[in-house]
């Protein structure tokens, strides 16, 4: 499952930009500048860590009165639809799914880890092992239906053109694309790494060979990551609610 990794570059608003639009600029680019292209667990960590601030910026950008004044009004209709039903919805839906897929991947790994510690020669581990893989089938074919959904996002930001109205306006639209594209591209590095945690667990499961000290070390390790990722998307999802529920608020202005 490869990533389609986004390269962000500065926006590089003009200097007639509002001091809260510059600062969602500036957490852009330091979320570019500390997000490697790769899909390591660190990595995705930190950058939801990133994803979190950036989305408070924008919620403080998105409570100006300029800003709403100029959201609400009937001619921004069509942009609206488009930062609500055609991409936060979308990415709400992603975030919400991957979600609840990680904290599944950690009840597994609980499980496995007591059926593991019983030992007693009954047929739990097995149980256990036949229950996750029975859950992977049903993950790896939402995996390929989330990967969809944001490939579907990803062609409406490249086809939709930014119009030229007022300047405030145009910075505003063009800042919210950018955080777009920037939570795009880290829940598709975060779908590949759940991929692969996926797999170590499920190798870990067929392994006749990993003794009973080595599989509880990977295990409780995969715990620890699982929950750093499971934190992370919980503290994005509420933050993407806050964002949405400010945008229907000035949509009903």
């Amino acid at each position: 499952m490869a990533a389609k990794h986004h390269v962000i570059r500065s926006i590089s608003l003009p200097s007639r930009s509002h001091p809260t639009t510059l600062r969602v600029e500036e957490e852009l680019n330091r979320l570019q500048t500390s997000s490697s292209c790769d899909s390591t667990s660190d990595s995705i960590c930190k950058s939801l860590c990133g994803l979190d601030e950036l989305y408070e910026c924008v919620d403080d950008l998105l409570q100006m009165a300029s800003t709403q004044q100029l959201l609400s009004q009937h001619q921004q209709k069509k942009c609206m639809d488009e930062l609500l039903d055609g991409s936060l919805m979308r990415l709400l839906d992603v975030c919400g799914i991957t979600g609840d897929e990680i904290s599944t991947i950690k009840e597994h790994v609980r499980d496995l880890q007591s059926a593991l510690r019983r030992r007693k020669g009954d047929t739990s581990l097995e149980s256990s092992i036949s229950k996750y893989t029975c859950f992977r089938k049903k993950m790896n074919k939402d995996a390929k239906k989330l990967i969809t959904s944001l490939k579907q996002v990803d062609n409406k930001i490249a086809t939709s053109p930014l119009l030229e109205q007022d300047h405030h306006l145009t910075a505003v639209i063009r800042v919210l694309r950018e955080v777009r594209v920037k939570n795009m591209s880290i829940f598709q590095s975060l779908l590949v790494l759940q991929h692969r945690l996926d797999a170590a667990l499920y190798n870990l499961c067929k392994s006749s060979t990993a003794t009973f000290e080595c599989a509880n070390k990977r295990l409780e390790a995969l715990e620890v990551t699982i929950e750093s990722l499971e934190n992370g998307l919980e503290s994005v999802f509420r933050c993407m609610i806050k964002t949405r529920a400010s945008l229907l608020n000035i949509i009903s202005q």
